[in-house]
């Protein structure tokens, strides 16, 4: 497709959410210079009518704007030291980190990279694949307000940005989002499952929360739509949602703030998860405690 903007990037990672993403740049006429360590990923983004290349340095060094979505922190900052090394940054040109990585980690690669003159900011996102496709993204930027600005005609082809603070805000307040939504989630679950215990229908106890004040989306939305049907096919994984929400229990943590109710919901999802498949959709949780509700019953 021609670039119609006259603007190209460079994105490494092309996996769950990062093709649907590629997809919607290259629609709207950016240009985009993928790699994944996926043969097949990579495959798809050329057939789409991107750039694919066999190494993220050698993607990265086609671009000024580098954009990370890659699994968590650890694969980040090896990435990062990669295209350091392979000396595929431009001084003046851009990293983005859209990745759901550790804040504090965050401003290390930040740090990193400044001294080699070149920017960074990080802006996780929240909606999954469905909001990559509708185009309706939450997007948490951290960074320079001047550097903000100047990607934010770029992601907002992805959906809203909101400018939450300095480097490291945008995955503090994405890791905190799905903190709480990790929390309605599992509570939402428990009250159905103990209302259904009690004599009282799924689909009743759904209607009674979402018209009263214990309504979110997760009873407005993720109960309705995927865990009454049983498809439980959101989009999201377990693991990835439970590995959100550690980042914000050790968050707290790091800010010397004590361990309250958030550090116990990341210790229930990574019990839970530790008992599901690695590639388990999260609204498997209410299946999860369904079933240890199941096996607590018969050894009582």
């Amino acid at each position: 497709m021609p670039d119609q903007t006259g603007q190209a990037i460079s994105l490494i990672g092309l996996g769950h959410m990062g093709s649907p993403m590629a997809a919607q740049w290259l629609t709207a006429g950016v240009g985009v210079h993928g790699f994944d360590v996926a043969e097949s990923a990579r495959a798809s983004l050329q057939e789409a009518g991107g750039t694919a290349y066999d190494s993220a340095v050698a993607a990265a060094s086609a671009t000024a704007i580098c954009i990370l979505m890659l699994p968590d922190s650890r694969i980040v900052d090896a990435v990062v030291s990669d295209l350091i090394a392979g000396d595929a940054l431009r001084a003046g040109g851009i990293v983005i980190d859209m990745s759901s990585s550790e804040p504090m980690r965050s401003t290390e690669n930040e740090q990193r990279l400044n001294a080699l003159g070149v920017r960074f900011v990080d802006a996780p996102v929240s909606g999954g694949v469905r909001g990559v496709v509708a185009a309706t993204l939450a997007i948490m930027v951290g960074g320079d307000a001047a550097d903000v600005e100047e990607v934010r005609p770029l992601l907002e082809h992805l959906g809203a940005v909101t400018h939450v603070g300095r480097v490291g805000a945008g995955h503090a307040a994405k890791a905190l989002n799905n903190l709480v939504s990790a929390a309605h989630l599992w509570m939402t679950s428990e009250a159905v499952l103990i209302a259904e215990r009690f004599g009282i229908d799924r689909s009743t106890m759904v209607d009674v929360l979402n018209a009263s004040t214990g309504r979110s989306v997760s009873s407005e939305v993720k109960w309705p739509k995927f865990i009454l049907p049983g498809t439980f096919d959101s989009g999201f994984g377990a693991a990835l949602l439970s590995k959100d929400a550690r980042v914000a229990a050790t968050l707290t943590h790091e800010l010397g703030l004590p361990p309250l109710l958030g550090g116990q919901v990341a210790e229930l999802w990574a019990r839970a998860v530790g008992g599901m498949s690695p590639r388990a959709d999260h609204t498997e949780i209410a299946r999860w405690i369904e079933e240890l509700y199941a096996s607590d019953r018969e050894e009582a």
